[in-house]
């Protein structure tokens, strides 16, 4: 037999949840999904909110989620679904999270919810997308589109031979993320391992005594993100730029003109940059003369007494215990007085280099191991995609026929 096509809003109830205000928000009332808790296959609901709980038994019952249901986020990350359990109830829906149920008995829940994963289900549905920073799709063009299905029993068929792959290729990635996380562990580990071992001639100095220049960054026009100050011929760092670097900061996304340079200052190349706001504790070196803001500490080493490479592998290596020191805000962050009484340790120039010249190699290594468990888990990712698709056009089934026989 071959295989149906019908639209959705023929063969599921489609329905969005409400829109509710601040004010009908409450404390241990009723639970509410939004957008984040439906992840990629079940549902998490720490970053839930609770609705108000007269309103949610009454007015809005109707939008009470019940257990089979498929959730699929429709605003922000669209695509994300997963099927209801008994264990997720009791729910309430919101206005970014539509819910499916099959009206029909010869549509199984699980075929259904794997379709709605398929490469050509999604980029249809975002090219109905609307905005730009936040991506929303309406739950009309939902209705609109359509599903193809075989008879049950191939449905549950393909179900099956899905719900095998997928686990194996699950393990798979958990298994390659593991080693991609022990790459960089083993890093972490020799980093500081070289720093705690510290042999004889080693001092303890601080930073600004071992620095010709050191202190924040400067932003003082408010606000910050006046266009008055953009838009020239000098680069203006941030703290995502220091935070997204490999040792070298080489890139930038905004630039100051000579509005932006007069309130700030420029650093010079080589200038070594520690995060203390938002990213804390994130390091980078200039690769060029660049402005940054008084949420980044700059620092410039003096070549008689220190290098830049080694100073910025000793930041990184006391990174864990700068961020312990900078929690317990709403908005984590150290400031210049973290430093003021911390002392580092500093051996001879020569050592120094040694020390270098040691964890660059381990680095360059790391990052080459880095680089082929990253690839694999995009062709992990990759595979699975091609068998939904495989799986929704027939060729899945079929090719296992094919080889069968």
């Amino acid at each position: 037999m071959g295989w149906t096509t019908k639209g959705l809003a023929d063969v599921l109830f489609i329905q969005e949840g409400p829109g509710i205000r601040k004010y009908e928000y409450e404390e241990d009332g009723y639970p509410m999904i939004n957008v984040r808790c439906v992840q990629d296959g079940y549902i998490d609901m720490s970053k839930s909110r609770s609705a108000n709980y007269e309103l949610a038994t009454g007015k809005w019952k109707h939008f009470q989620v019940e257990e089979g249901d498929i959730l699929y986020t429709i605003s922000g990350t669209i695509g994300r679904s997963a099927i209801v359990k008994k264990a997720d109830l009791p729910l309430l829906m919101n206005t970014s999270v539509v819910r499916f149920r099959s009206l029909l008995d010869e549509l199984d829940t699980k075929f259904v919810y794997y379709f709605f994963k398929t490469p050509s289900f999604i980029n249809e549905l975002l090219g109905h997308s609307t905005g730009t920073a936040i991506k929303n799709v309406g739950p009309s063009h939902l209705k609109k589109m359509c599903i193809s299905y075989p008879a049950l029993p191939e449905q549950k068929r393909i179900v099956a031979i899905l719900d095998q792959a997928f686990a194996d290729i699950d393990k798979a990635r958990a298994l390659t993320e593991q080693n991609l996380k022990n790459a960089r562990e083993l890093f972490e580990s020799y980093l500081q391992q070289v720093f705690s071992q510290r042999g004889e001639g080693w001092s303890e100095e601080r930073l600004q005594d071992v620095s010709i220049e050191f202190g924040r960054g400067k932003s003082k026009h408010r606000p910050r993100n006046d266009p008055v100050l953009y838009g020239g011929e000098y680069p203006f760092i941030q703290t995502g730029d220091v935070r997204n670097c490999e040792h070298l900061i080489t890139s930038f996304s905004k630039t100051y003109n000579e509005a932006g340079l007069a309130q700030s200052k420029l650093w010079p190349k080589g200038t070594i940059c520690i995060t203390i706001a938002a990213n804390i504790a994130e390091t980078g070196i200039l690769d060029f003369d660049g402005c940054f803001p008084d949420s980044v500490i700059g620092i410039v080493v003096d070549p008689k007494l220190t290098t830049i490479s080694y100073v910025e592998y000793l930041l990184q290596s006391f990174k864990i215990i700068l961020q312990a020191q900078g929690k317990g805000s709403a908005q984590d962050n150290i400031n210049l007085g973290t430093f003021e009484n911390m002392k580092f340790p500093f051996p001879s120039l020569d050592e120094q280099e040694k020390i270098v010249h040691q964890l660059s190699g381990l680095m360059t290594h790391v990052q080459e191991l880095e680089k082929i468990y990253q690839m694999k888990i995009e062709q992990i990712d990759e595979l699975k995609k091609s068998l939904l698709q495989k799986a929704f056009t027939g060729e899945l089934t079929n090719n296992i026929d094919g080889a069968a026989a």
